[in-house]
């Protein structure tokens, strides 16, 4: 039964929205269509921000430089607490959706979801964005210029819920 008001819930929604534009009192269509008209305006603005941001996690991903960075960053992690292993997912995770869910499955597919690299990545990853994409698509979908504190405050935060949510994982998993 609820798979089935699940299914119809979608179809049923959109033919009201149509049924509301044909017949409302106003005329909604064109609000519609204003709506589709900005709305490609500001694709138009994020375009290059979009491109500039895919070319360097491309080339990011692709030179090696995650994992060189990763075996760099593995003796300061193993010293404060943090699985090595997460480096890779972390070091992606701030830059890019798609490439930080590789890094997380190619993690649990390695060290598996019950360990505390994949607990700790599992919380991280529900909890977290990416912060660069977030930050450059946002702020420049409004214009915003001046950006300076926003980056080091965002840094900041995320780095304080990788340490709390490994920490939360050591606590309530081991």
């Amino acid at each position: 039964m609820g798979e089935t008001i699940a299914a119809l819930s979608v179809p049923l929604v959109v033919s009201l929205a149509g049924l509301l534009m044909l017949f409302g009192k106003q005329d909604y269509f064109s609000a519609f269509i204003q709506g589709a008209t900005d709305g490609l305006k500001t694709l138009v603005r994020l375009l290059p921000t979009l491109c500039a941001l895919l070319v360097a996690v491309s080339m990011l991903s692709a030179s090696g430089a995650v994992e060189l960075i990763s075996r760099l960053l593995s003796p300061v992690a193993s010293l404060i607490g943090l699985p090595t292993e997460l480096l890779p997912f972390l070091l992606t995770r701030a830059f890019s959706g798609s490439a930080s869910t590789a890094a997380f499955t190619d993690l649990l597919s390695h060290v598996g979801a019950d360990s505390l690299a994949g607990l700790c990545a599992s919380v991280i990853f529900g909890s977290s964005d990416t912060l660069v994409y977030i930050l450059s698509v946002y702020f420049s979908s409004v214009g915003i210029r001046k950006t300076r504190h926003a980056f080091p405050c965002a840094l900041a935060t995320m780095l304080f819920c990788i340490f709390f949510s490994c920490f939360l994982c050591r606590l309530w998993f081991f």
